[in-house]
């Protein structure tokens, strides 16, 4: 099983757009912070996270850099050659479930990523 749970903050501003398809799709980067420093090693390991559909416009609508987010999903491996000629890998996680954590200016207003924007409910009509 390919599956992927990551807790971490989103580097810069998510970026969107429309496939030819017609196909929304919406694109940012998650650093996770690492328990332990090892030496010549970053302190962070960097996700590129692809969320399409509803998923991904709750994402462009209410996630911002910064933002504390958990995000699960498979993960696939991408290398590429660096301009020094080097051989680089980057981790790309296709988003099944994206959830928002602390943070960021509209954290209250914000529902979770793969629900409905909650209505407003009276205390006094709650059950417990």
């Amino acid at each position: 099983m390919n599956r992927l749970t990551i807790i971490g903050n989103i580097t810069r501003d998510p970026e969107s757009h429309t496939t030819q398809d017609g196909k929304f799709v919406c694109n940012f980067t998650v650093a996770v912070n690492r328990r332990k420093k090892v030496e010549n090693q970053p302190e962070a390991d960097f996700f590129r996270i692809a969320a399409w559909g509803k998923l991904g416009e709750n994402c462009q609508k209410y996630l911002a850099k910064g933002r504390k987010v958990s995000v699960v999903g498979p993960v696939s491996v991408n290398t590429f050659q660096a301009q020094d000629g080097s051989t680089k890998a980057s981790l790309e996680v296709f988003a099944e479930d994206v959830e928002f954590l602390g943070g960021g200016n509209n954290s209250a207003q914000a529902p979770a990523a793969n629900s409905p924007v909650p209505a407003e409910v009276d205390s006094d009509q709650l059950p417990f």
